[in-house]
């Protein structure tokens, strides 16, 4: 019997289907015809608890009674998991988000950073550890988003003296958009990597590829600035530096990654409420769950990939030699020990903190980002803000400011935009300062960069090549 004969009897995929297909094999050995093999499937798929000891079909009818028991009606938590929340202008969207991830059957300790508001799932801003599950919501749409900046030994005066070539940099050597590719494929050893340990990253790699170098859209993007140190960090002296900041993550890959092992896990629990579809969660000793987080990691892998790409194509095109960066993800699940359990911590729109760790925080394109230093404070699940947050959806921000008022708000700043949104313009987030301070007992700022070319994907940019 063929696989796709198997699917049509109903049987589910992961380790039922691997079952059945390992049943057939051996049934076949044993000289089953096809006639009485289907009809026996057909009885153990009926009555899997009758055929339980079984020789052939034993392990089949093993498979299919505990995914039915994994299928079983939804029980939450007797009381909701405990929850910290940093900040005072938080949505009551992404509260009510916090609220029904703390009900879930494998949740521990939950985390809201200041920066939060809503998103699918888990809000943006919000850290959830679970136990032995990941949810891939809750990691989001955009796996492995991350931030890097690079310190470049050029002086910061070439942001005046070399205007024409850095724009040139950030115009030609990356593209932003869903679906940009280049024509010319860009070398990494991240597609030398096992593309196959899921359909979708294996049927994905070739568009991957082409999309390696990258930029998305919405808040993505890539600006030249100043770096400012109050002290000696990473080598470099106090003082003012040139530097390059990039934010994006694993483009159309990943986010086919998210969209199908969400749809996945939301048909292994089919009992779930409403409410929480977009919570549902694929055990990690599942089949399914060990596809989804070899898949994510090969994503983190590609994402910091596209970074270093437009990072060292970028760094070519001026003639300059990086001499200091930083990058972290801020769209992943670690498995990480807190209060002596092992937990799968989700930081969706969140930054890894723990003691020590180094990461960078952005605001907006014409407000500063700050390089930060780790805390760790256990309540937080060792996270902070993964930037200063929206304030308002990005319909809204379309509909309240002009062209006009950027032009102004922009000069203002001694900012250029190359090309961006209007519904990314600094009014439609919070007060960068602001999220900072309600974080201090999260992270020690080191330095702070200010944007001053910024390129990122105008409103509706779509489809093109470069």
């Amino acid at each position: 019997m063929r696989p796709k004969e198997l699917k049509s009897m109903g049987i589910p995929r992961g380790a039922p289907f691997e079952a059945a297909v390992a049943a057939v094999r051996e049934a076949a050995r044993c000289g089953f015809k096809k006639g009485g093999l289907r009809k026996t499937l057909t009885e153990v798929i009926a009555r899997p608890e009758e055929f339980v000891e079984e020789p052939v079909f034993g392990a089949l009818a093993r498979a299919l009674l505990a995914d039915a028991e994994q299928r079983a009606a939804y029980l939450p938590r007797a009381d909701r998991a405990p929850l910290r929340i940093w900040g005072k202008d938080i949505e009551a969207g992404a509260l009510k988000q916090m609220e029904n991830a703390r009900e879930l059957p494998v949740s521990v300790r939950g985390a809201l950073m200041p920066d939060a508001h809503m998103g699918y799932g888990l809000p943006s801003g919000g850290v959830l550890g679970v136990r032995d599950a990941v949810i891939p919501y809750a990691v989001g749409m955009d796996i492995a988003c991350r931030m890097r900046l690079s310190v470049f030994d050029l002086p910061v005066a070439a942001l005046e003296r070399r205007a024409r070539t850095l724009e040139a940099a950030l115009e030609l050597k990356t593209g932003f958009g869903v679906g940009v590719t280049f024509r010319e494929r860009q070398h990494h050893a991240v597609m030398d990597r096992d593309w196959g340990v899921s359909s979708v990253t294996r049927a994905g790699k070739d568009f991957a590829w082409a999309q390696l170098g990258t930029s998305g859209s919405g808040n993505h993007f890539v600006e030249f600035g100043v770096l400012t140190l109050e002290a000696p960090w990473g080598g470099l002296p106090e003082g003012r530096h040139l530097a390059l900041l990039s934010h994006s993550g694993s483009r159309g890959t990943g986010a086919r990654v998210a969209e199908h092992y969400s749809a996945v896990a939301a048909a292994m629990h089919e009992g779930l409420p409403r409410h929480l579809i977009h919570l549902a969660w694929l055990p990690l000793s599942s089949t399914e769950g060990k596809e989804y987080w070899a898949a994510m990691e090969l994503m983190g892998a590609y994402a910091a990939a596209n970074h270093e790409i437009i990072h060292r194509r970028i760094a070519a095109h001026i003639g300059a030699e990086v001499v200091g960066a930083v990058e972290n993800h801020h769209n992943f699940a670690w498995i990480e020990e807190h209060g002596g359990e092992r937990l799968v911590v989700h930081r969706k729109g969140a930054t890894p903190a723990g003691p020590g760790d180094t990461g960078i925080i952005p605001g907006s394109m014409a407000s500063p980002a700050f390089i930060v230093q780790g805390l760790g404070a256990p309540e937080s699940l060792n996270s902070a803000s993964h930037g200063a947050g929206r304030r308002m959806s990005r319909k809204a921000a379309l509909a309240r400011f002009s062209l006009e008022d950027a032009r102004r708000y922009l000069k203002n700043r001694g900012v250029r935009i190359l090309s961006a949104g209007l519904d990314e313009l600094p009014m439609a987030y919070k007060d960068i300062e602001t999220v900072m301070e309600e974080q201090r007992d999260l992270v020690a700022v080191l330095g702070r960069f200010d944007p001053r070319m910024v390129k990122m994907a105008p409103s509706g940019h779509h489809v093109l090549s470069i």
